[in-house]
This record gives structure tokens, sequence and C-alpha cells, in this order.
């Protein structure tokens, strides 16, 4: 830390912050949890973390021509953050210094395989592809509702759409927007 005082900050670093404050904040949103029954656990605010940081991240890869290299540049900033972040928190928690690392390799392959499992949804032309990548990685200890499920994909979905929107100056200038969050979920009764 003492060199970025010295030396000041890389380019980017700035605006990587401010995205990864927005996107920490928009995951830990109570609507996600409370409407989209995400499980409000320390699994739970990561998964939401890193499905955040993969939107953007997904915005950023699309960028072309003059745009590419400056948010390749800021996409591993984000990436970096999110890491040094997951980095702090396990020491936080109690985890020791000779399991940190080991920790964040897994950590680091987990962030892999849900880009990978989100982007397939995303692109997928049956829209359950996605349910299931959700399904599988943000509720993999318990039975969501299939109500659930449909909240959050069509969250992921309305937030890939307004980041698709987002020109990618704003992002290079440290703002992002996210989709308006889940609503509560209306349980349809039967007439008694």
């Amino acid at each position: 830390m003492i060199w970025k005082r010295i030396f000041g900050r890389s380019a980017h670093e700035s605006e990587a912050y401010a995205i990864y404050g927005t996107l920490v904040s928009q995951a830990r949103s109570p609507a996600l949890y409370l409407h989209a029954g995400v499980p409000d656990t320390l699994e739970g605010r990561f998964e939401m973390v890193v499905l955040h940081a993969f939107l953007v991240l997904r915005r950023l890869k699309a960028a072309t021509d003059a745009e590419t290299a400056p948010a390749k540049a800021l996409g591993q900033k984000i990436f970096d953050i999110l890491f040094d972040d997951m980095d702090q928190t396990l020491r936080e928690i109690g985890i020791g210094d000779l399991s940190v690392g080991k920790k964040i390799k897994g950590l680091a392959s987990a962030f892999y395989g849900r880009v990978a499992a989100y982007d397939g949804g995303l692109d997928a032309a049956e829209p359950a592809v996605l349910g299931e990548a959700l399904k599988r990685n943000v509720f993999a200890e318990m039975e969501p509702s299939a109500a659930e499920v449909n909240a959050l994909a069509d969250y992921v979905r309305r937030g890939d759409k307004v980041l698709e929107e987002l020109p990618i100056g704003e992002l290079l200038k440290g703002r992002v927007v996210f989709a308006a969050l889940p609503e509560p979920l209306v349980i349809e009764r039967p007439d008694a």
C-alpha cells in the first residue's frame, strides 16, 4: 500500500473501485434476499457479488474498437479488487494465512465456472438454461421455489440488458447502472 501513496494509483483504479463499490452495494440489496430467495449467508452474499461482477465484466468484454484496451484493463482491475476483497474477508472471518491462498484458488475456480454458466445461460435460446445455472450455484444448499429462481433469472436478464445499453464510456468513468431489484413475489392462492 505504501507504494500506491508514493507512485499514485494505476490507470482506472479509482473507476474500478467506484464500480466495485456500486456492485457490492447492489449485491447486498435486501430485495435479492427477500424477493428472489437468495440465501442470506456468507455463500449467498458471495454469489451475489460474483453475479454482479460477472454482469459488469460481461459488458466490458463486449467493448469494441478504441474502447477495447481500456475496457479490458478496467475489467482486470475490477477482478483484482474482487479477489483482494475476498482475501481480506477470509482473513477477517478467521481463515489462517496458510489456508487463504488455497481458499482463494477455490473461489477463483468457482468464479470462472459461474462466468461460463451465466454466459451460457444468457446466450442460450432456451430461457431455462439460466435458471438452472442460478439454481445450481446460488441456491445450491436449498430447494428454491420456481418463482424465486424465475425472479432472480429475470433480474439477471434485465441487468444484462441495462448494462448492454450503457455506453462503455460510462463504465470507463466509473459509472455503472444495474436493473431494478426484484419486486415482492405474489403468491397465487386458490379460493378456499
